[in-house]
């Protein structure tokens, strides 16, 4: 495991940070491969009901690749598909977490760093904070996954302004497009994330799940659609001892005590 991928958990709140300041957190392969490992304890773990990214030093959320690393991690075709598989294999498992994640951006959210933002449910930002998907001024192509991601999130309007200017946008522009959540004062910013984190998670977890999955449905081809893993996850919310506990807290005017089960 390496030292600049970093974990944490405060209660029933987990939190992944990206430790690579000196390069404003650009991500290389074995980074990658850290945050595998730590998003399968965060899903595993029955004690973790949201997950929080962020990025150290203050100056950066993520600015994408480590371009220093090119040469030794995508030298040769074979190389860039084993690291494209697995940047695509995180962002996937990000965006479709069973538990809700949270992105939050203190200064630069560029590239690959937008993209991880995305994946995330909700995302809150620093006033200072900037925001570019800069592909059109490097003649990257984007592939189907990523770009259907931001439609899904922003709308194809917002979407084609971010792509097709490549420009930086400020927070308050961020904020115009949806795609942040909500702008707060630099030194406000861990507070608020924490307080909407520990908001969730005091919710009924199977109901979050559920919640979740069926955003998730709704968004896919008709096709591809499981309506009825939707019906099920519906169902044992129903059957659930937090929806007696729900009910009982509700008549006795108390905060219910939530197991996920």
């Amino acid at each position: 495991m390496t030292d600049k991928m970093l974990s944490r958990k405060e209660g029933k709140v987990a939190i992944m940070t990206f430790n690579n300041p000196e390069k404003h957190n650009a991500v290389s392969f074995d980074m990658w491969e850290a945050a595998e490992k730590i998003l399968d304890d965060f899903v595993t773990d029955p004690s973790v009901r949201v997950i929080v990214l962020t990025g150290a030093g203050g100056k950066a959320f993520v600015s994408g690749a480590d371009i220093s690393k090119f040469e030794s991690e995508r030298a040769g075709e074979e190389a860039v598909k084993s690291y494209n598989a697995l940047v695509d294999r995180v962002y996937t498992r990000i965006y479709r977490m069973p538990k809700p994640t949270i992105a939050m951006i203190r200064g630069f959210c560029i590239g690959g760093g937008l993209n991880l933002a995305v994946c995330c449910d909700m995302r809150f930002a620093t006033e200072k904070s900037k925001f570019a998907l800069p592909a059109a001024k490097l003649g990257l192509g984007y592939g189907y996954n990523g770009l259907r991601r931001y439609i899904e999130t922003i709308g194809p309007v917002a979407t084609k302004e971010i792509f097709f200017t490549a420009r930086q946008f400020s927070s308050e522009e961020a904020f115009r497009l949806q795609l942040v959540n909500q702008v707060v004062a630099d030194d406000k910013l861990e507070e608020t994330v924490m307080a909407t984190a520990g908001m969730i998670a005091d919710n009924a977890p199977l109901t979050i799940a559920t919640l979740k999955q069926a955003s998730i449905e709704i968004l896919k081809d008709p096709a591809e659609q499981d309506i009825a893993l939707c019906d099920r996850m519906v169902a044992a919310c129903f059957a659930s001892a937090d929806y007696r506990e729900g009910r009982k807290a509700f008549m006795e005017k108390r905060k219910p005590e939530f197991t996920g089960s």
